[in-house]
């Protein structure tokens, strides 16, 4: 492995990094309750979801990097696919809380398990079709 490889790869994994970071604090501010303290806590529901969605959109950056010659490209495709995810999260969310009576987002800051990994399950299966389009 050549210098100019290895501080590519460096470069690559660091802007992956940093928005990966960004695109999951962005997450945060679009649930009513708060990730973090949810998560110091021990709710295993909240850390369930935010670990799922955390591999979703790890999983999205690996597939856009893989398939991009671009470090933008790679970027803007991830960046893209998170507002995807997040548009279809929304959507399935207000679905099942209005014919089905489930509110995910409630049921996960209760600790309800089962809901996290309902909600979680939406951005897995969607970060797995997104992938294959990147």
């Amino acid at each position: 492995m050549s210098w100019t490889q290895l501080l590519g790869m460096l470069v690559w994994t660091g802007a992956g990094g940093i928005l990966l970071f960004v695109l999951m604090w962005i997450d945060t501010l679009f649930t009513k309750y708060k990730d973090m303290a949810e998560i110091k806590n021990g709710n295993v529901a909240v850390t369930t979801r935010f670990v799922m969605k955390l591999f979703a959109q790890g999983y999205i950056l690996s597939q856009s990097i893989m398939n991009s010659n671009e470090l933008w490209n790679a970027l803007l495709a991830s960046v893209v696919s998170f507002i995807i995810l997040l548009l279809l999260q929304k959507i399935a969310e207000i679905l099942l809380k209005s014919f089905a009576g489930l509110d995910l987002e409630r049921g996960t800051q209760q600790g309800k398990v089962a809901h996290a990994m309902v909600a979680g399950s939406f951005h897995l299966v969607g970060a797995l079709i997104l992938g294959a389009l990147v």
